[in-house]
């Protein structure tokens, strides 16, 4: 039985490098295993603060560092992965279904989101014992 969470991997993104700097291009797809139909920063992130605390039932993610690092903890109700991302040419694909808690926000971070879907709450599970319920049901027999 495959779990959400082993969907969940660290994905190498183009680096362009040259002598006045670098430039990682992301296209939905390609570099990506997803169209993006949004694309959201988090800065400005108080110390000690936690942001996530969430699934999602359909939407997929990718996650990246573009400067500084913080720590992504995905569990699928049973099993539990803590990845550090400090690099803006790594992000880590989050699949459906997984709960996400980022944490370890280092001073000055700016994570950016991509995301296979708009906005749209009824899609967001932000109670961990509902999550483990929902969880349940959408296991595989």
């Amino acid at each position: 039985m495959t779990s959400p969470l082993d969907r969940c991997t660290l994905i190498e993104l183009p680096k362009i490098e040259s002598h006045a700097g670098a430039i990682t291009p992301v296209q939905g797809s390609h570099e990506v295993p997803f169209e993006i139909q949004r694309v959201f920063f988090l800065y400005d992130i108080v110390a000690g603060a936690e942001r996530g605390g969430h699934a999602h039932q359909r939407l997929e993610q990718v996650y990246v560092a573009a400067m500084g690092s913080f720590t992504a903890v995905l569990t699928d109700g049973n099993a539990r992965r803590r990845v550090d991302l400090n690099q803006p040419h790594v992000g880590l694909y989050i699949a459906p279904m997984v709960w996400v808690d980022l944490v370890d926000f280092a001073s000055g971070t700016i994570a950016v989101v991509l995301a296979s879907r708009v906005y749209e709450e009824p899609d967001y599970i932000r109670s961990y014992d509902e999550y483990l319920v929902a969880s349940a049901r959408a296991a595989p027999a």
